[in-house]
């Protein structure tokens, strides 16, 4: 299995196990209406994580500087993807804001070290 294919499994794990245990306190707190949203932004959490994570085994780099460089891009990519996708969400009107917002911010930072695991390796 590539490391990628590895990576992406992992970070939909992660993204499912933190969906999961907000299932219960997202309905109670958001009402039925959360539940989708909670589901959207996790999926966005995990989208943005594969981009950044495909930057990291797509890009070469052979030297520490190079390596760091290719870091900060995926870092910057993934964050674009959010705030892209996010928005696009958001003004859509179909999901919850407050949910949908606490959710992509919850599998944000869920997903951030496994991200910085595949950049160190």
């Amino acid at each position: 299995m590539t490391r990628y294919a590895r990576f992406l499994g992992q970070a939909l794990a992660i993204a499912i196990v933190v969906g999961g245990a907000g299932w219960l306190p997202t309905q109670r707190l958001a009402g039925p209406e959360g539940l989708p949203a909670m589901a959207a932004g996790c999926a966005i959490g995990w989208l943005s994580a594969a981009v950044a994570g495909w930057l990291l085994v797509a890009v070469r780099a052979q030297t520490p500087q190079a390596r760091m460089q290719r870091a900060f891009l995926a870092m910057v990519v993934r964050l674009a993807v959010v705030l892209a996708a996010g928005a696009a969400a958001v003004l859509s009107g179909v999901f919850a804001r407050s949910p949908l917002l606490f959710w992509l911010a919850a599998a944000y930072m869920a997903l951030l070290p496994l991200e910085v695991r595949l950049a160190l390796l």
